[in-house]
């Protein structure tokens, strides 16, 4: 099995000094020039990418398998078509367990769990491949992660794919309702693989999409016994592992100074993200992809939180579009679907009216008059409010106090 040891005594991001070796898990899959980087999300392992995998080099059997079939440079975009770059070459993948997770050790110390030093673990893992500059895509914690590796050494990144990811922090908190209450409260009760398959299939996916037909099932049904058995296969994650990749995602910050790094560092990204995604919400996603404007797009796809996998085709479509447009150098203007930056009061005010459509996407209205008064409407009357304290402060200060002589007595 494909290991690698990391050196892990430097101090980390919040000062802490860490001194245990770590192993992590990695596969590769394909063969070419072109390299692409998977980082998967919290509690997830490798496999999970295995549709973009296949889609990506036409093949999820790994290179360490001693019987794989080689599929070549063959994409599996819809007919199997060559891959077509800039260099004529095909793709080459890794995938990995991210600490804490998997066959990859698990630390029990929280501050050993930060989206820097695991970023500097994927990053020691492209030293061992021999990687320079490859495509990094990462989902949900990974994507955090793949922001922050993408700060530390953008000259290794040839472009960025962030996948149902938020900015951290406070911005993890899901929507506030009775469904993500339910599914917090039984995830932190599952203890055994039946159980955790049954939360995360509610976490992952759409209703509409578990209550699809798959030949005379649902396909809650048949994913729930491929989820049993591969949590089952890798056993259930540890308390420690859990509890520390959790504190990675609320200690995760972008910085003003990381989104200027990303916006100029010469490498185009994609934010992809599911509109009924119940954990990672999409007013987020679209935030961090509007303050990387213009170098990033924005893709909302009808989906839960894995999108990868309930939106496979137009997913693996978008990761293509991506690095096509790297190895072409499209430039920024060309690549982004983003308005055009506006004053930080405009951008809010237009966030407000933003209207779902039919289709289940979103448009900004043409008409936003109403608004348009009542922003009017309060800019007048703060300033009113403004003009009022000033006129009695005034007066308040004319009131001079009379003078008393000394009292006789």
């Amino acid at each position: 099995m494909p290991f690698i040891e990391i050196n892990t005594s430097t101090t980390g991001a919040e000062d802490a000094k860490i001194n245990t070796a770590i192993k992590i898990f990695y596969r590769t899959y394909g063969r070419g020039s072109t390299k692409v980087l998977l980082i998967i999300g919290l509690a997830g392992t490798h496999d999970s990418w295995n549709p973009q995998i296949k889609g990506l080099t036409g093949t999820d059997v790994p290179n360490d398998h001693g019987n794989r079939n080689t599929v070549g440079n063959q994409i599996a975009a819809g007919d199997g078509e060559e891959a077509s770059f800039e260099d004529g070459g095909g793709i080459e993948v890794c995938a990995f367990d991210n600490r804490g997770m998997g066959r990859s050790s698990a630390p029990t110390k929280k501050s050993e769990y930060t989206t820097k030093i695991m970023a500097q673990d994927a990053i020691a893992l492209l030293d061992h491949l021999g990687w320079e500059k490859v495509h990094i895509f990462g989902h949900s914690m990974g994507g955090m992660i793949a922001c922050k590796l993408a700060a530390i050494a953008p000259e290794r990144v040839k472009s960025l794919a962030m996948l149902n990811v938020t900015g951290g922090g406070f911005q993890c908190c899901p929507k506030l309702d009775r469904q993500t209450f339910d599914i917090a409260v039984r995830f932190l009760k599952a203890k055994t693989p039946e159980q955790r398959a049954s939360v995360d299939l509610d976490t992952h996916y759409s209703k509409e999409y578990l209550e699809e037909f798959v030949g005379f099932e649902t396909r809650r049904a048949v994913l729930y016994r491929e989820y049993v058995k591969g949590i089952s296969a890798t056993g259930m994650q540890t308390d420690y592992g859990f509890a520390g990749q959790v504190n990675a995602c609320w200690t995760h910050k972008v910085t003003n100074k990381e989104i200027e790094c990303l916006q100029s560092a010469g490498f185009l990204v994609s934010v992809i993200h599911g509109r009924q995604d119940v954990i990672a919400q999409i007013y987020y996603a679209r935030k961090l992809a509007e303050k990387l404007y213009p170098v990033a797009r924005m893709v909302d796809l009808h989906g839960g939180h894995l999108v990868s996998r309930e939106r496979t085709e137009e997913v693996n479509q978008a990761l293509l579009d991506l690095i096509r447009a790297s190895e072409t150098k499209m430039s920024p203007q060309d690549w982004t679907n983003l308005p055009k930056k506006n004053s930080w009061w405009m951008e809010e005010r237009m966030s407000l009216i933003t209207l779902k459509t039919e289709g289940g996407g979103s448009t900004v209205s043409t008409q936003p008059f109403l608004l348009e008064r009542l922003h009017f409407f309060f800019l007048y009357l703060f300033g009113l409010i403004l003009f009022m304290f000033e006129y009695l402060w005034n007066t308040f200060k004319s009131l001079k106090p009379a003078r008393v002589g000394p009292s006789l007595t």
